[in-house]
């Protein structure tokens, strides 16, 4: 017979047993947790966002799909509770690798799946590091070589990606480009450190260009596709490179001749998912401490519209997925 393994209240967690409307199909109930061995950890829960993605893997419509029941929640920061080997220190601060299992009270990862911050970084600050911030990084290294004075062009700038993107581009020396779809938010963006923000409308180039004092990007982020895609390839240097790692208008990405021939872009994806997967743990590593360090600093600073108990797990995600929203959408633990 084999020996039974020990375990301990884990507290609350948020579950699905189905696939459909988060306001629907997510429910609270208790867990019970095994006992963390040599290369785990029990972590208490901090804070955790709801993003776009969880609401997605939720509804059954994202990239990948979870074996059911599954627990959700993409990112999120916690407390160090326990940790048999001593990989990290009771205590201290870690944000979470992980494709989902955030939003419960406690959890038992794999110390591998952990990363720590400094303890001065805020825990909601830190709980949106893993996925909008990451991915902003990794638009702005992974394709061209910035260097200061450099254009890029960025659409759905106001999207959490964006913002991460003027600012981090901003320490860089890096001007921006910023395509939005109303008026209402230049001054923000601005106040971010843009250096342009326009109308994502057919008179943009034009518009761009007069603002840039004819200088062209020599990269461009897209995360809506359709007609704002081919305007960035028009306003593109030569030889520009076009990433897309977003599809907000669902319409396809059709490239006229012209761009690929005459201007000889180089066209491609980015999807943060598949980085984390196929990155070395160094170079992940190197990418926190950076971002975790310009929050700290004050120099990176995510939105919030509003935080919500657990319990209130159905509420949030209804508020997440509403328009005019102030930021993002923030579950914690209740205490007490």
């Amino acid at each position: 017979m084999s020996e039974a393994i020990s375990k301990h209240p884990g507290g609350r967690e948020v579950r699905f047993s189905r696939f459909g409307p988060p306001e629907e199909v997510l429910e609270i109930g208790e867990r019970e947790l095994p006992e963390p061995t040599s290369g785990q950890a029990l972590v208490r829960l901090l804070a955790s966002p709801v993003n776009p993605a969880d609401l997605n893997i939720v509804e059954g419509v994202y990239g990948v799909r979870p074996e059911l029941p599954a627990v959700p929640g993409m990112e999120g920061c916690g407390e160090v509770l326990r940790c048999p080997g001593g990989e990290l220190a009771v205590g201290s601060r870690v944000i979470f690798l992980r494709k989902g299992g955030a939003w419960a009270e406690e959890m038992v990862l794999p110390t591998e799946d952990l990363i720590a911050v400094p303890e001065a970084i805020d825990p909601v600050q830190a709980a949106m590091l893993g996925v909008n911030p990451l991915t902003a990084l990794r638009l702005l290294e992974g394709f061209v070589d910035l260097k200061p004075g450099d254009w890029i062009v960025q659409n759905a700038a106001n999207s959490n990606v964006g913002r991460c993107v003027i600012q981090l581009a901003r320490e860089r020396g890096v001007s921006t480009v910023n395509l939005v779809r109303r008026e209402s938010l230049r001054e923000e963006l601005l106040g971010l450190g843009a250096s342009v923000v326009l109308l994502d409308d057919e008179e943009m180039v034009a518009k761009a260009l007069e603002a840039t004092g004819g200088r062209r990007p020599v990269l461009a982020l897209n995360a809506v596709g359709g007609d704002s895609a081919l305007r960035q390839m028009d306003f593109l240097e030569r030889r520009g490179s076009h990433v897309t790692y977003g599809a907000m208008s669902r319409q396809s990405l059709k490239v006229p001749n012209k761009f690929v021939i005459f201007k000889e872009l180089t066209i491609t994806g980015f999807w943060i998912t598949k980085w984390l997967e196929e990155s070395a743990r160094a170079k992940i590593e190197e990418s926190y401490v950076l971002l975790s360090q310009f929050v700290v600093e004050g120099k990176l600073e995510q939105a919030v519209d509003g935080s919500y108990p657990l319990e209130e797990v159905r509420a949030a995600c209804r508020r997440a997925g509403e328009e005019g929203r102030g930021g993002k959408v923030i579950l914690v633990p209740r205490r007490g």
